[in-house]
């Protein structure tokens, strides 16, 4: 019954990191709409794409030079730029350019900006407030990324100035952008009850779309609330898959758990030798549990060189 109790405890989280960190990738660049002449090829984009990056960048500057209001191609010299992609990286450079196309309205541009603010970079001093002010911007026209950040900017920092809902509300609206870190936290609100009504079904399906997506921490939550049936049908064994996905990309809580099962027996066939390797990567993590440590302590002589074979042979990869 042990190890029952264990798995009904829901990992331990942070919501946003606080459960989440602020998301700091560049933007995913999008061709301009066609002249109204008729559909042109981008070749500065389509360069960008194949991985023509000199050719990309050429064809940016000349689109620029031929039309100082092209805000699509100078987001894109942005992006070579803070890449370093057949230029010096430059983040100072990058700044420049992201800044003119967010100045002219490009949404990517002005979340591209707001993160190079927000971490601050080589070049680019750290500037939280006007972070938060190109988030807004680019939120307004539905950047996902950006109503993400402002979702973790809303949280607060260590309770400072936290608003749960103005958060929840952000992360609703970057996961219905399709931003999947973003339908991660809210799923966690909904179960919470933290900043929106609590919604335990409504959580299940947010995380599970956080977990189908690949977001570990949500393959975890959603793994806990299948294996339990919480809000979703019960369903030990798919849960047990979704726990070996993420255990498999190195995470303690769902290596731990994954360990549980096998000692029980419960989704997966039972095997000690199983749940000492897993244990022992949650070990290596820092995660330690007495429970496992004693369900796996009487493995034979032949049984601990599997553990170490399958423990060498998984730490490769």
């Amino acid at each position: 019954m042990q190890t029952t109790r264990a798995l009904l405890a829901a990992a331990t989280l942070m919501i946003a990191p606080v459960a989440v960190a602020a998301q700091t990738l560049a933007p995913t660049l999008t061709p301009p709409p066609a002249p109204a002449a008729g559909p042109q090829p981008d070749v500065a984009f389509g360069a960008y794409q194949r991985g023509f990056y000199l050719t990309a960048f050429q064809e940016g500057m000349k689109r620029v030079a031929a039309n100082s209001k092209d805000a699509a191609a100078m987001t894109l010299i942005g992006e070579i730029y803070r890449d370093g992609y057949a230029v010096k990286r430059d983040a100072a450079e990058a700044a420049r350019w992201y800044r003119l196309a967010s100045d002219l309205g490009d949404r990517e541009a002005a979340f591209a900006l707001g993160a190079l603010l927000l971490t601050g970079a080589e070049g680019v001093n750290k500037d939280v407030a006007a972070a938060k002010a190109q988030f807004e911007r680019a939120a307004a026209k539905g950047q996902a990324g950006a109503l993400y950040n402002l979702g973790v900017m809303a949280l607060g920092n260590d309770g400072a100035g936290q608003d749960l809902a103005k958060a929840a509300d952000y992360f609703r609206r970057s996961a219905e952008a399709g931003d999947n870190d973003g339908a991660y936290s809210y799923g966690v609100m909904l179960r919470e009850g933290r900043g929106a009504p609590l919604d335990i079904a409504g959580a299940a399906r947010w995380l599970k779309r956080a977990a189908d997506a690949g977001v570990i921490a949500g393959q975890v939550e959603y793994a806990i609330m299948l294996f339990n049936g919480v809000g979703v049908a019960k369903d030990e064994a798919g849960a047990a898959k979704i726990f070996l996905r993420a255990a498999a990309r190195n995470n303690p809580i769902a290596q731990n758990r994954l360990a549980h099962l096998y000692v029980a027996g419960r989704g997966v066939p039972k095997d000690l030798v199983e749940a000492a390797v897993w244990n022992r990567f949650a070990q290596a993590a820092g995660l330690d549990d007495l429970e496992l440590d004693a369900a796996t302590a009487d493995l034979t002589p032949d049984q601990r060189a599997q553990v170490d074979a399958l423990v060498r042979r998984q730490a490769v990869f």
